[in-house]
C-alpha cells in the first residue's frame, strides 16, 4: 500500500492505495502552521490512516507529499510554500524520521496533474488549478514535462489585458490577476465566506461590478486552455481546486469565451478548444492519489498509467 497526502494551506487530504490502484482509504485533517506543524500533520494523517477499517498499517511501503511552492527535481528540499509558513523545508530530515517509511516530495500541482491523468484515458492533458493563485501541471505520454528550468505549466503570471487588474507579481493583466481567488476577492472587496461564489450570484442579479469580474474569470481561464493547447498540443485541460465547486456556472461561461475567441480563427475553431475542458468530480482523490503515485516511484517521473 502506498499513502499520498496533498498538503493545502487549510487542510491536508490523505488516501492509501492499494496494489490495484484503487483508494482503500481516506482522512481529511486540518493542516497545522510552519515546517513542524506540517510535518506533525503528516505524521498524524498516516497514523489515522493506519486506523481505517480494512487497511492494515504494517503494509504501508511508501509516503508521496503534495505540497506547495518549489520543489527542485531529484530534491526533497521544498521553498516559498509561503501559505503553509514554511519557507524551505528539508523533508527527508524533518518527515521521514516520524514515519520509518520512504518519503517524496512533488509540488502539489504537479502530484496533482499525476492523479488526474491517472484516472482518465488519454496521451496527455494539463491540470489547471484555479484556487488563491493560477498554475497548471502538464502530463505528456505519461510523464510530467517539467521544460529546461521546471516552470513548464506556471501560465498564471502570463498577461492576457495590459490594461488589465495589478497582479501580485508587478504585472497586469495576468491570468492570475483575472482569475485567482484571491484577486477575485480583492477586487469585489465585500465580507464573505465565499467571495467567487458571491460574484457569481451578484452577477445573476445584475451587478456590474460582478459581472465584469465573472467576465474576466472565464476569459483568462479560457486564456489559460488556449496557451496551454497550443504550445502542449494535450488531449485535455482537467480543471481543479477550490473555484471547480461553481464548475456547473462556470464551464458554460468558460466554454463561451473559447467559442467567441475562435470565431474569426478557422485555425482556432479546428482545434475544438470548448470540447478539451473538463472539471475534476467534486471531491475528487485525485492530488493525494498523484502524490502516492510519486511516493512509490522509484523516478517522480515514471509513466503515470503505472500508478
Amino acid at each position: 500500500m502506498r499513502v499520498g497526502l496533498d498538503v493545502g494551506g487549510t487542510k491536508t487530504d490523505a488516501v492509501v492505495v492499494d496494489d490495484a490502484g484503487a483508494v482503500a482509504g481516506r482522512i481529511r485533517l486540518a493542516t497545522l502552521w510552519g515546517a513542524e506543524g506540517v510535518a506533525r500533520t503528516v505524521a498524524d494523517a498516516v497514523a489515522a490512516l493506519g486506523t481505517l477499517p480494512g487497511v492494515d498499517p504494517t503494509r504501508f511501503r511508501t509516503v508521496g507529499i503534495g505540497m506547495p511552492g518549489q520543489v527542485r527535481p531529484g530534491t526533497m528540499r521544498v521553498t516559498h510554500a509561503l501559505n503553509l509558513g514554511v519557507a524551505e523545508m528539508d523533508v527527508h530530515r524533518t518527515i521521514q524520521p516520524l514515519l520509518g517509511l520512504p518519503v517524496r516530495v512533488e509540488n502539489d500541482v504537479k502530484a496533482a496533474a499525476v492523479g488526474a491523468a491517472s484516472l482518465r484515458d488519454g496521451d496527455s492533458l494539463a491540470y489547471l488549478n484555479l484556487g488563491t493563485g493560477i498554475a497548471a501541471g502538464i502530463v505528456v505520454d505519461g510523464r510530467v514535462w517539467r521544460g529546461g528550468r521546471g516552470t513548464a505549466g506556471e501560465v498564471g503570471h502570463i498577461s492576457v489585458d495590459p490594461g488589465g487588474p495589478r497582479c501580485r507579481c508587478g504585472g497586469r493583466g495576468c491570468i492570475e490577476a483575472m482569475a485567482g481567488g484571491a484577486s477575485i476577492a480583492e477586487r469585489w472587496d465585500r465580507p464573505g465566506e465565499y467571495p467567487v461564489r458571491d460574484v457569481f450570484d451578484a452577477a445573476d442579479r445584475g451587478d456590474a461590478l460582478a459581472a465584469r469580474l465573472r467576465a474576466d474569470l472565464a476569459v483568462a481561464v479560457a486564456a489559460a486552455v488556449r496557451i496551454l493547447v497550443l504550445t502542449a498540443d494535450v488531449d485535455a485541460v482537467v480543471l481543479g481546486g477550490g473555484l471547480t465547486a461553481l464548475r456547473e456556472r462556470l464551464l458554460p461561461d468558460v466554454r463561451r469565451a473559447l467559442e467567441t475567441g475562435a470565431a474569426g480563427s478557422p485555425f482556432l475553431r479546428s482545434l475544438a478548444l470548448a470540447d478539451r475542458i473538463e472539471a475534476l468530480p467534486e471531491g475528487s482523490p485525485a492530488a493525494a492519489v498523484g502524490a502516492a503515485i510519486v511516493g512509490g516511484a522509484l523516478d517522480s517521473e515514471e509513466v503515470v498509467a503505472h500508478g
